[in-house]
């Protein structure tokens, strides 16, 4: 009697386990699904015009062929695959175009990440180029680890591997430095 209700035993957890086995197989299955739609943009837009405003005054329009909107992911962003131009308005309403080949905005932090082929022109015919460019929304300062270039409209000129930088341009630095020609006022 007892090589049977311990066959019996033995059958039935054999049983369970197989049982178990293949209905958490299919459970992984659903959740690696789940995961990847997670990881898919929440929205896709074309030919964007997007805006930012602050007390009714606009800030900055975005405008660019494809955003990719990612505000489902625990870190959200917005990210500009094809390229995107920036108009960023000043507290007199004088504008600086940014332009680059591919953007990342990442909302929480309030950084944009902008790289390829980075041109930025103030409204006082500063020209800033490189090839990667971080924008610090809330401080208003932009940095790079890239090579830069630095055309003044006084007609000074810098070039250098480190560049930090008000949005101004009136207090900058460029450090390990290529080249540079200072033009002083009279």
């Amino acid at each position: 009697m007892k090589k049977s209700s311990t066959y019996n035993i033995i059958t039935i957890v054999t049983v369970f386990s197989v049982a178990m086995f293949f209905s958490c197989n299919n459970n992984i299955k659903d959740v690696q699904k789940v995961g990847v739609s997670e990881n898919e943009p929440v929205g896709d837009a074309e030919n964007i015009n997007f805006k930012y405003t602050d007390s009714g005054k606009i800030q900055a329009v975005v405008i660019s062929s494809k955003m990719l909107d990612y505000s489902n992911r625990d870190f959200p962003f917005m990210e500009f695959p094809n390229g995107a131009t920036m108009d960023v308005f000043d507290d007199k309403n004088k504008k600086t175009v940014i332009v680059a080949d591919y953007a990342i905005i990442y909302e929480n932090t309030g950084l944009i990440d902008l790289q390829g082929n980075v041109v930025i022109t103030t409204h006082d015919k500063n020209i800033l180029k490189t090839e990667q460019l971080y924008f610090d929304k809330k401080n208003q300062w932009l940095f790079s680890n890239y090579p830069t270039v630095l055309n003044s409209n006084n007609g000074s000129l810098g070039k250098g591997n480190i560049f930090d930088s008000n949005t101004k341009f009136d207090l900058y630095n460029i450090y390990e430095m290529q080249d540079s020609r200072m033009v002083l006022d009279e």
